[in-house]
């Protein structure tokens, strides 16, 4: 599971309404929100195209191999990826646009390398059915989060507090040797990122009016958004290939 993490987006913003009705009036110079919604989009898409090159790399030049036969290489990418996360969470207000735009990237090109291993892990039919469907179900999920009129922040804790859960039931079926759990799991984790591609995709349209009156604050709350929606891209991927992978078993 990719990582999740504490938003520093997500609290409560004092002069959101204040930039909605600038918005509406027209008192400064901004984007509309489809711009900076697609904008998003495009940062994660672009994130994602380069994870997908680096595994193909990493593939062909043999890395994917290697990373299967050596653990510290393996778990060092992994806590790399968690160091990253954990650097933009803290300091995305403080660094500056190029730097949260470094960190992403960074970050899309480490999980890159994680993937390539899964060319000797997976059928390519496998990977390519399950890219398929995750983009079928990311792709209607961002749909509703953007479209709907519901107000979805209420969300939050119940995804937060399913994550943990969702955690906690995988460490226990890997120490007790619970296969059986991993299909339950799957399905659990397919509907928990779709939810959060949902909650993520709305709060894109929040962060718009919020930040509306700080142009580099707007950029880097959009940079961040796109680490959110490619975590929850990643995380559907892995779960519906974990669910065709059984299935062929």
């Amino acid at each position: 599971m990719s990582n999740r993490y504490n938003d520093p987006f997500s609290e409560p913003v004092q002069n959101t309404l204040y930039a909605e009705e600038n918005q509406r009036t027209g008192t400064f110079e901004y984007e509309t929100l489809a711009s900076y919604t697609t904008k998003t989009f495009l940062w994660m898409f672009a994130g994602l195209m380069l994870t997908f090159g680096i595994a193909l790399v990493g593939y062909a030049g043999g890395l994917a191999r290697y990373l299967l036969v050596s653990r510290m290489m393996f778990f060092g990418l992994a806590i790399a990826e968690v160091v990253v996360v954990v650097v933009m969470s803290a300091r995305i207000r403080t660094i500056s646009v190029g730097g949260a735009k470094g960190l992403f990237f960074a970050y899309a090109a480490l999980n890159g390398l994680v993937f390539s291993s899964y060319f000797y892990l997976y059928d390519l039919w496998e990977l390519v059915m399950a890219f398929g469907a995750t983009a079928l179900y990311f792709g209607i999920m961002a749909g509703y989060g953007y479209l709907t009129k519901k107000d979805l922040s209420g969300w939050a804790k119940p995804l937060f507090f399913g994550l943990i859960a969702m955690l906690i039931v995988s460490v226990i079926g890997m120490l007790a040797g619970l296969g059986g759990l991993d299909i339950l799991l799957c399905c659990a984790g397919i509907i928990l990122f779709a939810c959060y591609t949902a909650y993520d995709t709305q709060k894109i349209k929040a962060a718009y009016f919020a930040y509306a009156g700080n142009e580099e604050l707007a950029k880097k709350a959009s940079i961040y958004a796109a680490l959110e929606l490619y975590l929850d891209f990643i995380n559907l991927f892995l779960y519906i290939l974990r669910l065709f992978a059984r299935r062929r078993n």
